[in-house]
């Protein structure tokens, strides 16, 4: 498939993910008079509905990444070139970017945010670590073992991760860098990134070490990531 397919299908992709978890986030709070465990229901049933959609959608074009983390695994996997990697996660920074100006649009709310939720500290890092890793390990796995449950691994996966990590997973360093564009539910201090997205490299690695030992071809994936 050519790249300009693939990207488009990234940027589209990575585009209503982020028009849903943000958009979902604010009906969840509109709906949920104050009831925050019924808010956190709908953006996570949300969420990981659009992601089993869009993966079934978009995967036979460009892999259905919708992550910098799931690009970089799949060039550590040989999938995916170094300069296609690149390009891949600028497009997805872009397109979440815009999901998020989208879900403010159709909600009437001031399109660019600062956001002002508070995600900062040992337990929300070590959370994104382990939610990142555990979304990797979902991915690589299943595409190894069985690839057509993939969307519905991903999707079960996400779903689960919204309730048992402090951080709610956001589990993908594009998305977290555009939930600092928003004030809603969804969203995340821009001072608080940095921690997020250095926390998620953290669980990729955790989850490279993991491939290292239950895989046979597992120490390719450490001997990429560990060369220049």
């Amino acid at each position: 498939m050519p790249l300009s397919r693939r990207l488009a299908a990234e940027f589209i992709g990575t585009m209503f993910l982020l028009a849903a978890v943000v958009g979902s986030g604010i009906m969840g709070v509109l709906l949920s008079q104050g009831n925050n465990g019924i808010a956190l229901l709908a953006n996570a049933a949300a969420t990981a509905g659009i992601l089993y959609v869009l993966i079934v959608i978009f995967g036979p074009i460009s892999g259905a990444h919708f992550n910098p983390a799931v690009s970089f695994a799949m060039h550590l996997r040989g999938e995916l070139g170094r300069r296609d990697t690149v390009a891949y996660i600028a497009i997805q920074v872009v397109g979440a970017a815009l999901g998020v100006v989208l879900a403010h649009a159709m909600f009437g709310l001031a399109l660019v945010q600062a956001g002002t939720h508070v995600r900062s500290g040992w337990p929300q890092w070590l959370s994104e670590a382990v939610a990142t890793s555990g979304l990797l390990l979902t991915i690589v796995m299943g595409v190894r073992n069985r690839p057509q449950a993939v969307p519905a691994l991903v999707a079960s996966y996400i779903f689960a991760a919204y309730w048992f990590t402090g951080s709610t997973s956001l589990a993908n360093p594009a998305v977290t860098l555009a939930r600092a564009l928003t004030s809603s539910f969804a969203g995340i201090r821009l001072v608080d990134v940095v921690g997020f997205v250095a926390a998620q490299m953290a669980g990729l690695a955790s989850a490279v070490l993991v491939l290292t030992l239950v895989l046979p071809e597992g120490r390719t994936y450490a001997a990429r990531l560990a060369s220049p």
